[in-house]
């Protein structure tokens, strides 16, 4: 079973990937140094290290669904 707590919603925006707002800094409508194409390659079993770009924390994506990122560490 996936933990919630690893997970984080995301949403396209004409071609760029952004979060609400950043589960480490609280800023809001982040803007993610990944593009969208990148996230079959994670579907497939390769980890995306981002580096979000408002605190520079580093979290490993290693699954993704149409909703939400899946990290290595808990962001909840």
């Amino acid at each position: 079973m996936i933990p919630f707590s690893h997970t984080w919603p995301y949403d396209i925006i004409l071609g760029d990937m952004y979060v609400l707002s950043c589960p480490f800094c609280d800023r809001e409508n982040v803007l993610l140094p990944m593009r969208p194409k990148e996230l079959q390659s994670v579907r497939d079993g390769k980890k995306k290290l981002l580096v979000f770009p408002c605190c520079s924390a580093s979290p490993t994506v290693i699954d993704n669904d149409a909703d939400y990122l899946l990290f290595d560490r808990a962001v909840r």
